[in-house]
């Protein structure tokens, strides 16, 4: 059974990246659901995948379910649609929004694919990690968290030890030097 393995960049900055893999017959309902989880994001929300080409265009709609909007063509079912079924090219893309409302987006990339399943894999998984996800509802949430982590571990106060002005040096030291060598900065070992 072939294993896909997908990039989830988010569109904002594509240094943050999720890699996923999924088997060909699960649903794109599967997909949605371990991108989420992958980027730490509730379910709560509307949600649609597009069929993209290498310029990102929007092509062919696989929507979680038929919304209230105008479509130009009936839109594939998460659920009803296997993955497989979608991949017409060796990197097809695929574009994923979610929340309409606050219109995250994530451009899924086919990176590699695998006829050999991994037996300690729990398909569909995230298995590559890469910079820190948007936070879903604002500053809260993973990265409030590791800044917070990282003040109390460094604290990184002004005025803490190790923190001066750039081409500041200590007096004392400089002196002590030059009384013992006898000479300017520059010291016999």
């Amino acid at each position: 059974m072939a294993v896909l393995k997908f990039r989830i960049y988010f569109e904002e900055d594509d240094s943050v990246y999720r890699d996923v893999a999924v088997k060909h017959t699960q649903s794109f309902l599967q997909l949605h659901q371990v991108i989420l989880k992958a980027y730490e994001f509730d379910s709560k929300h509307q949600a649609t995948f597009y069929r993209s080409n290498d310029n990102w265009q929007r092509g062919r709609e696989i929507s979680l379910e038929k919304y209230d909007k105008e479509y130009k063509a009936p839109p594939l079912l998460m659920e009803e649609t296997t993955i497989g079924s979608e991949i017409k090219i060796p990197n097809q893309k695929f574009i994923y929004t979610y929340d309409f409302v606050k219109g995250w987006a994530f451009m899924v990339e086919l990176i590699n694919v695998s006829k050999e399943e991994n037996a300690k894999l729990d398909y569909p998984a995230v298995v590559r990690t890469e910079g820190i996800a948007p936070s879903q509802y604002g500053t809260k949430g993973l990265v409030g968290d590791k800044l917070a982590e990282m003040e109390e571990k460094y604290d990184l106060t002004a005025g803490a030890e190790g923190f001066g002005e750039e081409g500041e040096s200590d007096d004392s030291e400089d002196s002590e030097m030059e009384e013992e060598t006898g000479e300017e900065g520059t010291e016999e070992i």
